[in-house]
């Protein structure tokens, strides 16, 4: 319905274009014969001054609004002047953004193909890395049961040593106690003989009383320790077994898994790099298929339009620059006749004297009607053309607002793009090969939320991103070769038969050894006391003569002698040998328990070696394979996302295609709208102006002819009122 109004808006411009000149040319005809207030003589009356004033204020007002569009057709002119000039570098920057997207689009896509190398160089690396990290997960599993019984080897190992030490230590003491008991022994002996011989002299009284206590001076010579020997042996024995040389050895046979698995996985390893490369050359298909060669030429046409734009920029500047001139002309000419009517109204009233004969007006005054004349007849002289142009500058903007901005601006623009057939070369789906249409609106609506281009586009309908990612086949290809492929551990026995029957008999002997006779032994040794012997000796003395007491008295003195020195030497060497057997009593203790533990222990690690190896390899295996096909399945799912989800979001495109409407529409179109309504505001103002300014003209201006007006009134004199009161 819009060309109604058109049509409308042209009849009154066409009206207004061709009424104007011939209303003027009739009214400076009427005029010139002296009608039409062309008669310079005015009528005095008394409402005169109430007219003039009531005209004054109508042309001070419609000045007012003349002047108010006058000022808009300056900010519009020079608003549509900054807009043409900047339009330029507008579009330059949106075709840059343009530009910005199209390449990022390829190199995102770029992004996330090369994601898949980098896995797959990962992959490889781990691959190629195979005996240190599958053999290290290997041996935890290992460590775990094994570990605790190599430190009870390790442990009995130690303490084997340390009692072999403490054995020989005690031998020694036993070695060093008998030598003093045997040096004590012969030295007793001596001494009791001489005693004898003195107590069976004939002089000797009563000495066979003491004959029964001498015959008791004796130590005992033998220290008998029979269970000590046969604890050594079966010690000696666990030593020369060397347990540390099994522990080492376990612990080799545990640092040379990675190299074993290296050894055993080569080929394994080769067959899978060779399915990495199938997979890195199946998923590089994705930028082929998604035919990003396409933009290319996009690029150009967007480049090839940057190149028009800098070719006709010079010339469309020329063209601006001469429009904002003959803009700056019309809103001069506008401007004019709001001076003259401003002139008119000021010089006017400053010349007028209300009481004056109109003959006798001053030049102020006159000058004042004279402007007012001037800004009707410049109104005359310009409107009808000036309309011209607000019709022509309406024909334009207003078509363009109403034709394209608008529809634009509420998407039917858009819309009628999507006719069928309208522009066969905008059809996008043909020509991309889609079973559906995609539509302009679609697309820019979608770029508006800043979707990406697999939903804007339809991709999905090229390109199946499922079977491209879909490395299953590939990685079902690894998982036979790693269950082809054996990776077997030799058995490593923890401890020889040999070696735990070493170990039982130590325990048997350990069990078995007694120290209870050594121990009373020392006991009996600890309570000799030869003092008490060289006590009667010396009371029998007294009453022998004085040969015999002496020789008494010099065998007493011995036998305290050798007391003395069995409280010096051999004393506390009985004392530290009892403490070296207590010590070695709870080490022969400590060694049972841990003897039966590491039986234990080892036995239980055996048995999970030679029972758990060949699936824990498998396992792990498993695990380790798992751990890389992973890997794809991870980057599957994230290179889904990015491609579906973020790759090419077209928001640039929306703003690029708003950028446009905004140089053309929002700056442009809009000031040039604002430029001829403004000018044709001030045009349908110049009706009223013209008729108010030439009757108000008339009565600024000297007149030829004088006009008395007798305002004289007789008054009669009215008898005032009064009231009698009765």
């Amino acid at each position: 319905m819009y060309e109604v109004g058109f049509l409308v808006c042209i009849a009154i411009g066409i009206l207004y274009i061709v009424l104007m000149p011939i209303i003027g040319f009739f009214v400076a005809c009427c005029r010139c014969c002296g009608n039409c207030g062309g008669k310079m003589y005015q009528k005095q009356t008394s409402s005169i001054h109430c007219i003039r004033r009531t005209l004054y204020f109508s042309v001070f007002a419609i000045t007012i609004i003349i002047f108010a569009g006058n000022i808009c057709m300056f900010r519009s002119n020079q608003a549509l002047k900054v807009s043409v000039n900047q339009s330029p570098l507008e579009l330059s920057n949106a075709i840059d953004d343009m530009h910005t997207f199209l390449k990022a689009v390829p190199q995102q896509v770029e992004n996330v193909v090369n994601e898949s190398y980098r896995i797959v160089q990962e992959v490889t690396r781990n691959l190629n890395d195979i005996g240190r990290q599958l053999g290290m997960k290997v041996q935890q599993r290992f460590r775990g049961t094994v570990d605790p019984a190599l430190q009870l080897v390790r442990c009995l190992h130690q303490e084997s040593l340390n009692t072999s030490d403490r054995l020989d230590k005690l031998n020694f003491s036993l070695v060093q106690l008998q030598s003093s008991i045997d040096r004590i022994q012969a030295n007793i002996t001596a001494v009791r003989d001489q005693i004898n011989q003195t107590l069976s002299e004939p002089g000797c009284t009563g000495c066979q009383n003491l004959t029964k206590d001498v015959q008791k001076l004796t130590v005992e010579t033998t220290i008998s320790f029979p269970s000590l020997h046969d604890f050594q042996s079966a010690l000696d024995e666990v030593i020369k077994a060397d347990l540390q040389s099994k522990i080492s050895e376990v612990e080799e046979f545990f640092r040379t898994i990675p190299q074993r698995v290296t050894n055993e996985t080569n080929d394994l390893v080769q067959n899978s790099i060779k399915q990495l490369n199938g997979i890195k050359a199946q998923i590089s298909q994705v930028s082929n298929e998604l035919h990003l060669s396409a933009l290319n030429d996009v690029s150009k046409n967007l480049d090839q339009v940057q190149s028009d734009i800098n070719k006709y920029l010079p010339e469309v500047e020329s063209a601006e620059h001469f429009r904002w001139r003959v803009g700056m002309a019309l809103c001069f000419v506008v401007l004019l006749v709001v001076v003259c009517n401003i002139l008119g109204l000021v010089l006017g009233p400053l010349g007028l004297s209300p009481k004056e004969d109109p003959t006798r007006r001053s030049c102020t005054s006159d000058c004042g009607g004279i402007f007012l004349m001037m800004g009707a007849g410049f109104s005359f002289l310009f409107s009808w053309l000036f309309m011209i142009v607000v019709l022509l500058l309406f024909l334009l903007g207003g078509n363009m607002y109403t034709l394209i901005c608008r529809p634009w601006n509420n998407g039917l623009l858009l819309q009628f793009l999507d006719t069928p057939g309208l522009l066969p070369q905008l059809e996008l789906g043909p020509a991309l090969g889609l079973k559906t249409n995609i539509n302009i609106s679609d697309i820019y609506r979608d770029c508006e939320k800043n979707q990406p281009l697999w939903t804007t586009l339809h991709l999905h309908e090229l390109v199946d991103l499922g079977d491209i990612l879909n490395v299953s086949k590939y990685t079902a290809r690894i998982r036979e070769e790693f269950e082809k492929t054996n990776v077997t551990l030799s058995s490593v026995n923890l401890l020889s038969p040999e070696i735990k029957n070493q170990l039982v008999n130590v325990s048997a002997k350990a069990t078995n050894f007694n120290s209870t006779a050594v121990i009373q032994q020392m006991n009996a040794m600890s309570s000799i006391n030869l003092n008490t012997t060289a006590d009667k000796i010396e009371i029998l003395s007294q009453q022998q003569p004085t040969a015999i007491k002496a020789e008494l008295q010099n065998e007493a003195l011995k036998l305290r002698q050798i007391q003395a020195d069995i409280e010096v030497t051999v004393f506390p060497q009985v004392k530290n040998l009892n403490s070296s057997i207590k010590s070695l009593q709870s080490t022969t203790e400590k060694i049972n328990g841990t003897v039966g533990e590491v039986l234990s222990k080892v036995a239980a690690a055996q048995d999970f070696l030679n029972t758990n190896t060949t699936q824990i390899v498998k396992t792990e295996s498993r695990r380790f394979l798992d751990c890389q096909v992973d890997y794809f399945t991870a980057y599957a799912d994230w290179a889904t996302i990015m491609v579906t989800q973020q790759v090419g979001r077209c928001k640039p495109v929306a703003r690029a295609v708003d950028s446009v409407e905004v140089v053309l529409c929002v700056n442009m179109v809009e000031s040039l709208n604002a430029f001829w309504f403004s000018l044709g505001w001030c045009l349908m103002f110049f009706i009223p102006s013209i008729i108010f300014s030439i009757k108000l003209a008339k009565y600024y201006r000297r007149m030829k002819y004088s006009d008395c007006f007798d305002n004289h009134i007789v008054m009669n004199h009215i008898p005032r009122a009064q009231i009698k009161i009765t």
